[in-house]
């Protein structure tokens, strides 16, 4: 299907990558009961279903996250971010400047710190993505 070329800011509305070289603009992100909604729409996609969203960040993170579906591309765009992965070996730090990017491995907890504003893009596996608390 084709579909009409539109404008939308990635930061209020996300992409999905899906089967087929799908690319599927998404319902403006409300917060964090939004993915439950997004999980359903594209639920047959499974573990191949890819999440395309972009934050702008001003504070460090407040919770740990992680991706058993498979791995996250995180992108900076702006500014620097400090990614913090809990390895089994112990924690990694990677000092994100604009164009940098670095992998989430699937299964790692992982969160972010930042000094100043900050902007990035993630590519996320998120179906059964978890969080806790910092």
């Amino acid at each position: 299907m084709n579909r009409p070329m539109s404008r939308l800011p990635l930061e209020r509305f996300p992409l999905h990558l899906g089967l087929g070289a799908h690319a599927v603009p998404q319902p403006e992100f409300t917060g964090m009961e939004w993915y439950a909604a997004y999980l359903k729409r594209h639920a047959a996609d499974g573990s191949e279903g890819w999440l395309v969203q972009m934050f702008g960040f001003s504070a460090s993170w407040s919770n740990w996250e992680r991706h058993p579906a498979g791995e996250e591309a995180v992108i900076c765009t702006s500014g620097a971010i400090t990614l913090i992965q809990e390895l089994p070996d112990g924690p990694r730090k990677l000092a994100l400047r604009a164009g940098d990017y670095a992998l989430n491995p699937r299964g790692v907890w992982h969160t972010a710190d930042v000094e100043g504003p900050a902007t990035a893009l993630f590519i996320t596996a998120g179906r059964g993505t978890e969080h806790r608390p910092r």
